[in-house]
């Protein structure tokens, strides 16, 4: 009798780690770029809002495993730390996104009235993403979408606005050079990681030193930098609908269309992020995926160039 309740309890513990693992490896699957369906005759702005909404509506409603970062131990998501940066770096891309909509992009002048849907919803993903409650990542967020929606709709009424002029569109890639110029750091300290026996010779040298990120935490800058990378990927698609004008009479089509496709570059998913030197025999994943960043923010400024001129 002894033996077969331990067999039970046995076949129970196996069953309830397999179902532990397999919910793991679904929760961990990161999405795939989507189409926004843009209806012709649409009002400039609708594009960029409704890329903006689909990006955060997907990681909370349609991600396998919602929102992760706030998870407990007690969910199989709460080891998941990659797609949980992932999900930080797309929520990164739609704070820029609402900060330039509130500040420049909704408004004709800087002495203009802010917009109370667009500031509600900057604030809202403003908040902590790792809180679970009082008040919770997921529920702000929907606050955000739904602030966002209510200024699409007013938009398509008339009663917003949104000014795709050169002026804010320069604005809005300075932000985005800015954020990659960010990230790129990131990657640029986790790939410095793998040496440590420099240090000395660099500070004898008189040579700054990096800040040094810990091997165990090298995925989560990579991840958090194909989540920014995949954020702008979709929102730069909806800033070549929105901004058509201003691109043409640019002729900027062929560049942001090479920034596009370097950010495109950024969708790979290895199976172990190693860090490996020029020398080795493993990639460098961080130095592999910086490249496509740096080369879009390089693209980006030479684009913010061409439209600051008369």
């Amino acid at each position: 009798m002894l033996q077969k309740k331990t067999i039970i309890a046995l076949s129970a513990g196996t069953a309830f780690v397999l179902l532990y693992i397999i919910n793991m490896l679904y929760f961990s699957l990161l999405p795939e770029y989507f189409t926004v369906d843009h209806k012709t005759g649409s009002r400039p702005g609708t594009a960029f809002i409704t890329t903006t909404i689909s990006l955060m509506d997907n990681e909370l409603t349609f991600s396998s495993g919602g929102w992760l970062p706030n998870d407990t131990a007690l969910s199989p998501t709460w080891l998941l730390d990659n797609k949980q940066n992932f999900q930080l770096g797309v929520l990164e891309v739609a704070r820029y996104n609402t900060r330039v909509l509130r500040d420049g992009l909704s408004r004709q002048r800087s002495t203009d009235a802010i917009d109370a849907d667009c500031d509600k919803a900057f604030t809202s993903f403003s908040n902590d993403p790792y809180k679970w409650i009082f008040p919770s990542a997921e529920g702000k967020y929907q606050e955000g979408i739904q602030r966002l929606e209510n200024y699409r709709l007013h938009l398509e009424s008339g009663s917003a606005y949104f000014y795709p002029r050169s002026d804010n569109l320069i604005q809005l890639l300075e932000q985005y050079a800015s954020l990659l110029g960010g990230v790129n750091t990131r990657l640029l300290n986790a790939s410095r990681t793998r040496s440590t026996t420099s240090d000395n010779a660099s500070e004898t040298a008189g040579m700054p030193r990096y800040a040094r990120v810990p091997w165990l935490k090298i995925d989560n800058d990579f991840y958090f930098a194909r989540g920014v990378g995949y954020g702008l990927y979709q929102m730069f698609k909806a800033v070549r609908v929105d901004f058509m004008q201003v691109l043409k009479d640019k002729n900027a089509d062929v560049i942001i269309a090479e920034i596009i496709a370097s950010l495109e570059e950024t969708a790979f998913d290895p199976l172990v992020v190693t860090n490996g030197g020029k020398s080795g025999i493993f990639a460098s994943h961080s130095s592999n995926l910086r490249v496509f960043l740096d080369d879009a923010r390089q693209k980006i400024n030479s684009l913010i160039n061409i439209l600051a001129q008369g």
